[in-house]
């Protein structure tokens, strides 16, 4: 994700709000314990683990796969669902959690039998008929419907499920996917997505992935998506309402991106129509691009002052190109498809490895199209000792400053410093063997300190300990 602001056609990148200063947090406690594995938390059936967020997700099953059909009605706002969730027991379950916001649930079948449920806040508890066994796996549907609303994230703004005078769209990290569909709502759990989405004929109704069909019946179109790479809750999107698309094939995988038509074209199209360009100039860098499709979404919404990584298709707000054309924001997004997507973070403290990532990508395409050199974007936020990026330690930022300048800037020097240190060769191979070895899985930062070292034949304790773990200036 990327909340920022963009300047002229010469795209002048400003920094990122910082929030209150972070401790400093040792990265490891003795030489025999340099890189320690966390400890494991006990199963939480309300919990997925996360510190930083204890009530996100839920513990006790993995989820394979979520088959979501949406009804929505823009005229009256109601939604209508049925979620059938494909997950196996990883313990044994009398009942189990899936968060939801705010619908109302109407049937719960568990293996085909009903189930009974009780809510607590965001919480939809079931309890099924027979207790499942660890290792077993069993589908969940759950019919459920409402008015969606929207949820309040501090740095944000309003995120999720939000209505529009023609349709409705949903974004937002950490959270957006539980105010449109029950879910285990949180990076560590991802799957595979079929989303099929009932709109009203004259509307179109865009989602992640591959274009599955599309029928048309009694003045209302559904639309099935399908998502064949695991997906984290949090990058499952969809818009509805009058897009202009532009649809194309790029190295035989479908592009597809689309605009709001409320929008004039010029700019934000041509930006959009960058997108198989700047991700084959990724490729070089990063490895095969993760994915078996492209795309972009651009809306129309002063609520949405930010862009999302939302696999596959990313979604941006107009506000990018409020003064001019904008590729860098474009890069950023499209560079989470390799760091944030394809490689998901274990828990949300490791934020670094998606924002810092992508933040470098930026930096890469505007030295790429002559906006800056990468070392002029580092050297501009070094030479700033009293900037807000040193008062919080990118790798432990605290649960209020992952979307700090710190976890972006600095976790963009971060990786500068770290090329300069070990060289354009291998710091490139650290890239490429990240993204392949991690794909379509969950990391943290440990396991990247420990590649970067195998890779470079460096110890790199100190360096990561002062770039990632301490507050203040790093001496270069």
């Amino acid at each position: 994700m990327v909340r920022r602001t963009w300047v002229a056609a010469a795209v002048v990148t400003a920094t990122l709000l910082a929030g209150c200063s972070g401790p400093t947090r040792p990265l490891f406690t003795g030489a025999q314990d340099r890189f320690p594995e966390p400890v494991a938390a006990p199963v939480n059936l309300a919990g997925a683990g996360d510190p930083y967020f204890p009530g996100y997700g839920n513990g006790g099953y993995d989820v394979s796969a979520y088959d979501l059909k949406i009804k929505y009605d823009p005229a009256t706002d109601k939604l209508a669902g049925v979620a059938t969730v494909t997950a196996t027991a990883t313990t044994d379950l009398s009942k189990f959690h899936l968060d939801l916001h705010g619908l109302v649930v109407d049937k719960i079948t568990v293996e085909g039998a009903a189930a009974t449920s009780t809510r607590q806040g965001d919480e939809l508890i079931i309890t099924p008929v027979a207790p499942i066994a660890s290792g077993k796996q069993f589908v969940t549907v759950v019919s459920y419907g409402g008015v969606p609303t929207a949820i309040t994230a501090p740095d944000l703004g309003v995120t999720g499920f939000l209505t529009t005078p023609d349709g409705a769209f949903t974004i937002g990290e950490p959270e957006s996917a539980t105010t449109w569909f029950p879910v285990n709502d949180h990076p560590k759990d991802k799957a595979l997505y079929a989303i099929e989405l009932t709109v009203p004929g004259d509307l179109d109704a865009i989602s992640n992935g591959l274009l599955d069909g599309k029928s048309t019946a009694n003045g209302w179109t559904s639309w099935r998506w399908k998502v064949t790479s695991p997906m984290a809750p949090y990058l499952a999107t969809f818009v509805i309402g009058d897009y202009r698309t532009v649809e194309g094939v790029h190295k035989g995988k479908p592009v597809l991106t689309a605009v709001a038509n409320t929008l004039p074209k010029g700019d934000v199209d041509e930006a959009m129509a960058q997108t198989t360009t700047i991700t084959d100039f990724l490729e070089q860098y990063f490895g095969p691009y993760p994915f078996d499709a492209y795309g972009g979404i651009v809306i129309d919404d002063e609520r949405v002052r930010y862009a999302l990584e939302t696999q596959t298709r990313p979604v941006y707000s107009d506000a990018f190109w409020s003064r001019g054309q904008n590729t860098v924001v474009v890069a950023h997004e499209l560079a989470h498809q390799w760091f944030g997507d394809s490689v998901s973070v274990d828990r949300w403290e490791h934020i670094w490895l998606n924002e810092g990532f992508a933040t470098y990508a930026q930096w890469m395409w505007g030295e790429k199209i002559g906006v800056s050199t990468i070392q002029e974007e580092f050297d501009s936020r070094y030479r700033n000792p009293g900037d807000r990026i040193w008062d919080i330690a990118p790798g432990s930022p605290g649960a209020d400053n992952i979307f700090s300048g710190s976890v972006y800037d600095r976790g963009g020097m971060t990786l500068h410093a770290l090329r300069k240190l070990v060289g354009d060769d291998k710091f490139f191979t650290i890239l490429k063997t990240w993204a392949a070895e991690q794909r379509d899985g969950n990391a943290n930062t440990a396991e990247f300190i420990a590649l970067a070292e195998r890779i470079s034949a460096q110890p790199l304790t100190d360096f990561f300990q002062k770039w990632l773990y301490e507050t203040g200036r790093p001496a270069q």
